[in-house]
Protein backbone atom coordinates (compact mmCIF):
# COMPACT_ATOMS: atom_id res chain seq x y z
CA UNK A 1 0.00 0.00 0.00
CA UNK A 2 1.30 3.52 -0.83
CA UNK A 3 2.96 5.47 2.28
CA UNK A 4 3.43 2.51 4.08
CA UNK A 5 7.07 2.45 3.32
CA UNK A 6 9.21 6.01 4.15
CA UNK A 7 12.42 6.50 1.44
CA UNK A 8 15.43 8.04 2.93
CA UNK A 9 18.49 8.58 0.84
CA UNK A 10 21.82 7.10 2.02
CA UNK A 11 25.49 7.69 1.05
CA UNK A 12 28.22 4.98 0.87
CA UNK A 13 31.98 5.87 0.44
CA UNK A 14 33.64 3.13 -1.67
CA UNK A 15 36.99 3.57 -2.86
CA UNK A 16 37.15 7.33 -2.17
CA UNK A 17 33.41 7.75 -3.99
CA UNK A 18 29.81 8.91 -2.31
CA UNK A 19 27.45 6.12 -4.00
CA UNK A 20 23.96 7.78 -3.06
CA UNK A 21 21.58 4.74 -2.71
CA UNK A 22 17.95 4.44 -1.25
CA UNK A 23 17.32 2.87 1.76
CA UNK A 24 13.25 1.91 2.82
CA UNK A 25 12.07 2.40 5.80
CA UNK A 26 8.93 0.26 7.17
CA UNK A 27 6.35 2.61 9.21
CA UNK A 28 3.93 0.28 9.66
CA UNK A 29 6.52 -1.60 12.14
CA UNK A 30 6.08 1.79 14.05
CA UNK A 31 2.34 2.58 14.18
CA UNK A 32 1.95 -1.58 15.63
CA UNK A 33 4.69 -0.95 18.12
CA UNK A 34 2.07 1.97 19.20
CA UNK A 35 4.49 4.56 18.31
CA UNK A 36 1.96 6.25 15.73
CA UNK A 37 -1.28 7.42 17.37
CA UNK A 38 -4.58 8.62 15.25
CA UNK A 39 -5.90 10.89 17.58
CA UNK A 40 -6.48 13.59 14.68
CA UNK A 41 -9.99 15.39 13.96
CA UNK A 42 -8.40 15.54 10.27
CA UNK A 43 -6.39 12.86 8.01
CA UNK A 44 -4.42 13.05 5.09
CA UNK A 45 -5.59 9.85 3.27
CA UNK A 46 -3.59 8.44 0.30
CA UNK A 47 -5.21 6.38 -2.44
CA UNK A 48 -3.72 5.39 -6.17
CA UNK A 49 -6.33 5.80 -9.17
CA UNK A 50 -5.88 3.02 -12.01
CA UNK A 51 -9.07 3.86 -14.15
CA UNK A 52 -11.72 6.96 -13.72
CA UNK A 53 -14.55 4.95 -12.10
CA UNK A 54 -12.31 4.49 -8.94
CA UNK A 55 -12.03 7.77 -8.11
CA UNK A 56 -15.58 7.62 -6.70
CA UNK A 57 -14.78 5.28 -4.61
CA UNK A 58 -12.18 7.84 -2.68
CA UNK A 59 -14.18 11.01 -2.98
CA UNK A 60 -15.64 10.36 -0.09
CA UNK A 61 -12.79 11.12 2.08
CA UNK A 62 -13.34 14.87 1.27
CA UNK A 63 -16.98 14.86 2.12
CA UNK A 64 -15.93 13.45 5.57
CA UNK A 65 -13.12 16.36 6.22
CA UNK A 66 -10.50 14.57 5.72
CA UNK A 67 -7.39 15.63 2.96
CA UNK A 68 -6.79 13.55 -0.07
CA UNK A 69 -3.39 12.80 -1.92
CA UNK A 70 -4.20 10.85 -4.79
CA UNK A 71 -1.94 8.73 -6.59
CA UNK A 72 -2.62 9.61 -10.21
CA UNK A 73 0.77 7.53 -11.84
CA UNK A 74 -0.93 4.77 -13.20
CA UNK A 75 -3.32 6.96 -15.50
CA UNK A 76 -0.43 9.30 -16.75
CA UNK A 77 -0.27 8.27 -19.97
CA UNK A 78 -4.05 8.44 -20.42
CA UNK A 79 -4.58 11.95 -21.17
CA UNK A 80 -8.32 11.31 -21.38
CA UNK A 81 -8.74 9.73 -17.93
CA UNK A 82 -5.98 11.76 -16.16
CA UNK A 83 -8.54 14.99 -17.46
CA UNK A 84 -11.67 13.36 -16.09
CA UNK A 85 -10.61 12.96 -12.78
CA UNK A 86 -8.77 16.18 -12.04
CA UNK A 87 -11.93 17.03 -13.24
CA UNK A 88 -14.12 15.50 -10.58
CA UNK A 89 -11.22 16.46 -7.84
CA UNK A 90 -12.55 19.72 -8.83
CA UNK A 91 -15.71 19.59 -8.65
CA UNK A 92 -15.57 17.98 -5.04
CA UNK A 93 -13.26 20.42 -4.00
CA UNK A 94 -15.72 23.25 -4.96
CA UNK A 95 -18.72 20.69 -3.45
CA UNK A 96 -17.10 20.96 -0.02
CA UNK A 97 -15.70 24.56 -0.04
CA UNK A 98 -12.10 23.24 -0.39
CA UNK A 99 -9.08 23.37 -2.46
CA UNK A 100 -7.77 21.16 -5.20
CA UNK A 101 -3.57 21.65 -6.41
CA UNK A 102 -0.95 19.40 -7.95
CA UNK A 103 1.79 18.13 -5.90
CA UNK A 104 4.95 16.81 -7.52
CA UNK A 105 4.09 15.43 -11.30
CA UNK A 106 1.19 12.44 -10.27
CA UNK A 107 -0.22 13.74 -6.75
CA UNK A 108 -3.35 15.49 -6.63
CA UNK A 109 -4.20 17.36 -3.05
CA UNK A 110 -7.86 17.43 -2.65
CA UNK A 111 -8.93 19.30 0.73
CA UNK A 112 -12.28 20.09 2.52
CA UNK A 113 -13.41 23.51 3.68
CA UNK A 114 -11.53 25.39 6.22
CA UNK A 115 -7.83 23.72 4.38
CA UNK A 116 -6.20 25.21 1.58
CA UNK A 117 -2.77 24.19 -0.55
CA UNK A 118 -0.07 26.53 -0.55
CA UNK A 119 1.13 26.33 -4.00
CA UNK A 120 5.08 27.72 -2.76
CA UNK A 121 7.51 25.19 -2.01
CA UNK A 122 9.58 25.80 1.06
CA UNK A 123 13.09 26.04 -0.09
CA UNK A 124 15.75 25.42 3.15
CA UNK A 125 18.23 27.63 1.03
Amino acid sequence: MIGDFFKKKTSKKIRGEHLGSEEYIDLSELAESGGIEMQADTLIKVAEIHRFEDIRNVTSVVYDGHILLVDTDAIAGNKEALERVHSELKAVANDVGGDVAGVGQNFVAVTPAGLGVDRKKIRPY
